[in-house]
C-alpha cells in the first residue's frame, strides 16, 4: 500500500520538465508556469498567443508533425475557426484516378504541414542544419519549459576567448553555447489582438506555454487523476492502519 501511494505521489508531482541537465543556463518567468505543480493547468489565452507566435515566427522553419488542426480545439478554437486555419494550408493527397498525387486545401483532420518537402530541402535552406520538429520539444529536452524559454532569451555576445564560426550564434541556454538558429524573438515580433504584452519575455513565455501543450496535451487530465488517486489511496492507508491495529490488538489479548 505504501509503495502504491509513493508511486501515485511521484506521478502527481512529477512536473512537465524532465530531470535537470543539458549544460546550459536556464531561467524561468518570474510568475512561474501555470502548469507546474499537482494542480497545474494550461492557460488557453497563453496557448492561443503561443500558437500565433509559432505561426508568425517559427513555422517558416520548424514543423509540428504530431499536431492535427482539430487538436487546436484544446486551445479554445471552435470548429469554424479550426476550418479557417486549416484552409490556409495545402496538403498532398492522392493518388487520384490517374495515379497522380495532388494538392488540396487542408482539413481539420490533417496534421499541420511541414514547411519543407523533405529533410534535404530543410538542410539546404538552413545552412546544412536540420530545424527540429517542435511537437515534442518541451519533453525532449531536460527541464523542457525552462529550456525553451531560456533558449529564446539566451542570445548574447560570446564570452572573450570563445570563437563563433560563420552561421553560428552564441546562446547561454544551449549546451556548448553555439547554436545554428538565429535569434528568433526580439520583442514586439507579433501583435496580439487581446492587447497582451509583446516583450521578448512575454512572447517567449507564450510560445513555451503552447509548446508545452503540444508535448503533453493530456497534462491536466493526468494531474486530476493523480490528485484523485492520492486522495483515495490516503483513505485506504488510514483504514488499513486502523484495521491492522485492531487485528493485532485481538491477537495480543
Amino acid at each position: 500500500m505504501r509503495k502504491a501511494i509513493i508511486a501515485a505521489f511521484v506521478a502527481l508531482f512529477a512536473g512537465p520538465a524532465m530531470a535537470a541537465g543539458g549544460g546550459g543556463t536556464l531561467v524561468s518567468p518570474a510568475a512561474g508556469w501555470s502548469f507546474d505543480g499537482p494542480f497545474g493547468h494550461y492557460d488557453k489565452g497563453a496557448m492561443q498567443r503561443g500558437f500565433q507566435v509559432y505561426l508568425e515566427v517559427c513555422a517558416g522553419c520548424h514543423s509540428m508533425e504530431y499536431i492535427a488542426f482539430r487538436n487546436l480545439a484544446d486551445l479554445g478554437y471552435n470548429e469554424a475557426e479550426i476550418k479557417a486555419i486549416a484552409a490556409e494550408y495545402e496538403v498532398q493527397d492522392g493518388p487520384d484516378e490517374e495515379g497522380e498525387m495532388f494538392m488540396r486545401p487542408a482539413r481539420a483532420s490533417d496534421r499541420i504541414p511541414s514547411p519543407y518537402r523533405n529533410d534535404n530541402e530543410a538542410r539546404a535552406n538552413n545552412g546544412g542544419a536540420l530545424p527540429p520538429d517542435l511537437s515534442l520539444m518541451a519533453k525532449a529536452r531536460p527541464n523542457g519549459a525552462d529550456y525553451i524559454y531560456s533558449l529564446m532569451l539566451g542570445y548574447t555576445d560570446a564570452p572573450e576567448g570563445v570563437e563563433v564560426a560563420d552561421g553560428m550564434h552564441y546562446n547561454t541556454a544551449y549546451p556548448g553555447g553555439l547554436i545554428a538558429m538565429p535569434q528568433p524573438i526580439w520583442g514586439d515580433d507579433v501583435e496580439y489582438s487581446d492587447g497582451s504584452p509583446t516583450s521578448a519575455e512575454a512572447i517567449s513565455a507564450d510560445l513555451t506555454h503552447f509548446l508545452m501543450w503540444t508535448a503533453e496535451p493530456k497534462l491536466e487530465v493526468r494531474k486530476r487523476i493523480g490528485v484523485a488517486a492520492v486522495f483515495f489511496l490516503s483513505i485506504f492507508l488510514v483504514m488499513s492502519y486502523f484495521a491492522k491495529r485492531r487485528i493485532w490488538a485481538q491477537l495480543e489479548n
